[in-house]
């Protein structure tokens, strides 16, 4: 059994790197955060190379003296932790005093420090660890700290790095990210000597998150007022629904000053919404959280990314009720729900339906016995017992007439089939599509679209931007967060270009992992193809024919491409039980 033994101090400083410093915009993260608990009003970030060649991280705070330079390179040095009981109330985002010796043992690392009332400032260079001498520097006010040759060092950590451009993209996220927090500080940062981002201080966040946003998004926001609950205080802004996007990457949530990823909180904002969103999307919202810092614990995680509530029951609460109250219509009761029961449907005896009128008839929803439908998704064919071999054979079905023109009836052998055509016919365009397997007609636009997008969507664009073409778009970078679409599929409308965009995008961004991701995107936007396609002739009772006959020769005829289905079967079993003859 091999002996064990205490590592040597440089490898020790190295494994110990690897828990906080994972890329550049790890770094960086450290390093403003530092800027931000000094006091900083103005933050300035410098990058080359996607931080990997050199990134800096100047600011105006507080400094530190001679003697503080010099221990803030040692591990676990730190002013912000006394005792153990410093560790129930964290108010500052730095307290490890892990990061700046972590980052100085993977890198060239120089630190340039001076307080206000020093005459001059202090400089020492570390070179992967190993710590050179002190000397004095005629630097500004403040602390600046340069990292160069991240990672020279460690290179199996170093081969897994990114494109530089998606380096740069993910420390662009990270400014942002803090930005959006601190409104009240200003921020500059360079990428390759080009000046990528500048966003003066602002006493008013709301500013700060039009500037972030930007477009269409930036004007619809909705203010969440200033809600107290329990001590907890939140506020902020929303987006309407229409701008729901897949995952929650549009969600900001900022507790007592520091930016957190939390599944509480983002099941409480989804939650707000009460079932207004799509299955699969979520809301983009920008929320500040001030509570005791004795209530959660933010020490799980050496990146600080996660956090633990003494009681989130209490905190999805306080989120769900910020959030209604914005979107609570202004100055108007809340009614009882009331519903038109203006078109009721009997069918008749020869399947023609008949409607009955109520004039202006209305009612509190009623209270109706509900029927066990089966959710006709691939996987569950055998419900309809059809064997691989039948499926590309139509059903024993009688066509008996039509529901509210939006479902057809069908009679089977084991009783009531409920078509939906419009699904029915998603599933079929959807099939033709992908088994063509051709580029989608594009069509060019007279004045191109502008779309703004978040910088690590702009990113992927440009990466996979074949892949895009295959589907129909022509893009082009039009500088910083803003894309130009030349050309778009033929079939689009105008006014849905940049909603059919933007969803593609969240399609790649769920499969950029994959080998796939080509197919992938092309599948994504057929599936999207065949929903416009599906709805722009319609379906009458004389096509249902027709239409069952091209659905059964689809590989998965019982869903759509979402996955919803196309068939649904109430059984003679259940009509029996429902009219008391079981």
């Amino acid at each position: 059994m091999p002996i064990i033994e205490v590592m040597p101090e440089a490898l020790a400083s190295q494994v110990a790197a690897g828990e906080v410093i994972e890329r550049p915009a790890s770094v960086i993260k450290e390093l403003v955060e530092n800027a931000i608990d000094a006091g900083a009003r103005k933050i300035e970030v410098e990058i080359q190379r996607g931080g990997i060649a050199m990134l800096r991280v100047r600011d105006d705070g507080c400094g530190m003296s001679q003697q503080d330079t010099a221990k803030s390179l040692e591990r676990h040095a730190t002013s912000k932790l006394r005792t153990s009981d410093d560790l129930n109330g964290i108010a500052t985002l730095g307290f490890r005093g892990e990061a700046l010796p972590s980052i100085a043992s993977v890198s060239r690392f120089t630190i340039r420090s001076r307080e206000s009332d020093s005459a001059e400032g202090t400089e020492i260079r570390v070179d992967g660890g190993k710590i050179g001498e002190l000397r004095a520097s005629g630097c500004a006010v403040g602390t600046s700290i340069e990292v160069r040759d991240l990672f020279y060092n460690v290179p199996a950590r170093k081969k897994f790095l990114k494109a530089e451009s998606t380096e740069a993209a993910h420390i662009e996220h990270q400014i942002r990210l803090h930005a959006l927090c601190t409104p009240g500080i200003g921020w500059l940062l360079r990428k390759d000597g080009r000046v990528a981002l500048d966003l003066p201080a602002t006493s008013d966040r709301r500013v700060r998150i039009e500037a972030m946003s930007g477009g269409e998004s930036g004007k619809a926001l909705i203010e969440v007022p200033r809600h107290e609950y329990r001590g907890m205080v939140i506020e902020g802004a929303i987006l309407p629904v229409a701008f729901a996007r897949r995952g929650r990457k549009h969600q900001f949530v900022f507790l007592n000053g520091r930016p957190v990823e939390d599944y509480t909180i983002s099941r409480a904002i989804r939650e707000a919404f009460k079932g207004g969103l799509q299955e699969g999307l979520q809301p983009a919202a920008w929320l500040w959280i001030l509570m005791d810092p004795a209530l959660v614990d933010v020490n799980v995680h050496p990146a600080k990314r996660e956090v633990r509530f003494a009681e989130p029951a209490q905190v999805r609460i306080a989120i769900l009720d910020a959030i209604e109250q914005a979107l609570r219509p202004k100055d108007v009761e809340a009614p009882g729900i009331l519903v038109e029961q203006n078109r009721p449907l009997q069918l008749g005896q020869d399947g023609d339906s008949q409607e009955v009128i109520l004039e202006g008839e209305k009612a509190p929803v009623p209270s109706l016995p509900t029927v066990n439908t089966i959710a006709w998704r691939h996987e569950e064919q055998k419900e309809l017992k059809v064997t691989p071999e039948q499926t590309s054979k139509i059903p024993a079905f009688r066509i008996v007439g039509t529901l509210s023109k939006r479902y057809a009836l069908l009679e089977g052998e084991e009783g009531l089939v409920l078509l939906e055509p419009q699904a029915a016919r998603e599933r079929i365009f959807y099939e033709r599509l992908i088994s063509d397997q051709g580029e989608i007609e594009s069509q060019g636009l007279l004045v191109p679209v502008l779309l703004e997008l978040d910088v690590r969507d702009v990113d992927l664009l440009m990466r996979f931007r074949e892949h895009f073409d295959q589907a129909g778009f022509t893009l082009e970078s039009f500088g910083g967060q803003t894309v130009t679409i030349s050309a778009a599929p033929s079939f689009l409308n105008r006014k849905d270009i940049k909603r059919a965009l933007i969803d593609l995008v969240d399609l790649v961004i769920d499969r950029e992992g994959s080998s796939r991701v080509k197919r992938l995107a092309y599948e994504g936007f057929a599936s999207k193809v065949s929903y416009v396609l599906a709805r722009q002739d319609g379906w009458s009772e004389s096509s249902l024919s027709a239409l069952l006959d091209d659905l059964f020769k689809c590989d998965l005829p019982y869903c759509d491409p979402a996955g919803r289905p196309t068939l649904v079967q109430i059984s003679f079993q259940e009509l029996d039980r429902k009219f008391g003859k079981s």
